[in-house]
């Protein structure tokens, strides 16, 4: 018999996400010097060394999945890297100490350092294929929006399931020539379009949130940042759907090998087994819902969000702290 525990089982584990954001707010503050210098590696390197070195001290034992790559080419946060002071509960960790690092090297809006957790074992295995189609809204999507359905058709759905005329609809897509044409259809649906250059984490938690202009994201990003935005659209009622699109036949075949059915959709409770997960997010330039790393004086102000799907928990820190301590 085993002697793991879960997050529910873990008494202290309604800390958690604020232990966790320690480790976010300080990988934004040491990335913060790099923003706008054009080196993302830098500004990548130093959130990396900052949000592991807090990491350390967070009461769990953390198994990363959705991490810095694998071991040879991340030295630290890679995949399968232990994470935690070895108490507490057993969880699947997934880091992203900047999503949108070209947003944070250009100077641009949006970039955020985020964590999320969830049971041990829950997480989807996002390894065979990098690329999803993905589609999230809040919780007036549930049941009334479908990804196998024409964007124009969603677009109608979700205007009358939120009661408002199809034309105060606004999605977020990702900049891309794949995009194109999705982008035509949406303004051809009578919708507004909000193109992200980046960091399609924070657009999916913006369609997902029920005080955000964003009403829905679509396109093809990431595979890992799917299952993030999941951890998130958990604690938010919304609904997250994705397909998995292998970029070639090799990759193709590499998911048909492990098992995946490519013709599947895979919603959040596919993403994300586990009913208490957590999402934290930190930002480092200005995001939607999210103001970046600011100094006042002698004090740097950091600005997160902490949700939690357990307990339907939705927390906004803002922390003031001394630079020179």
């Amino acid at each position: 018999m085993s002697d793991s525990i879960t997050l529910s089982e873990w008494q202290p584990d309604r800390n958690l996400g604020l232990e966790l954001v320690r480790a976010t707010e300080a990988a934004a503050i040491r990335a913060t010097p790099f923003v706008g210098r054009g080196d993302k590696n830098a500004a990548d390197g130093a959130a990396v060394d900052a949000m592991r070195r807090f990491l350390a001290s967070v009461s769990m034992n953390g198994f990363v999945v959705i991490g810095e790559g694998e071991k040879d080419e991340a030295p630290w946060l890679y995949n399968g890297e232990k994470v935690g002071n070895g108490t507490g509960a057993e969880c699947d960790v997934a880091v992203d100490p900047i999503d949108g690092t070209r947003l944070s090297a250009e100077g641009r809006p949006g970039a955020l350092s985020v964590i999320a957790v969830a049971d041990r074992g829950s997480m989807y295995d996002p390894s065979a294929v990098f690329y999803m189609d993905k589609i999230v809204c809040g919780p007036e999507g549930v049941d009334v929006v479908d990804i196998r359905k024409p964007i124009g058709e969603n677009i109608r759905a979700l205007a009358r399931a939120k009661g408002v005329d199809v034309s105060d609809i606004r999605v977020a897509v990702l900049d891309r020539p794949r995009h194109a044409q999705l982008i035509q259809d949406i303004r051809e649906a009578g919708a507004g379009t909000q193109l992200i250059m980046d960091g399609d984490v924070a657009g999916g938690v913006n369609a997902a949130r029920f005080d955000s202009r964003i009403d829905m994201c679509v396109g093809i990003g990431g595979t890992p940042e799917g299952i993030i935005t999941a951890c998130a659209v958990k604690t938010l009622g919304g609904l997250i759907q994705g397909r998995l699109m292998p970029r070639d036949d090799e990759e193709k075949q590499r998911a048909i090998d492990a098992g995946h059915d490519l013709d599947a959709v895979l919603d959040q409770n596919t993403l994300v087994k586990s009913d208490n997960t957590y999402f934290v997010a930190t930002g480092i330039t200005d995001a939607d819902f999210l103001a970046g790393v600011k100094r006042h004086g002698e004090f740097v102000r950091a600005e997160s969000i902490v949700l939690r799907s357990y307990s339907g928990t939705v927390r906004h820190i803002v922390s003031d702290m001394r630079e020179d301590r």
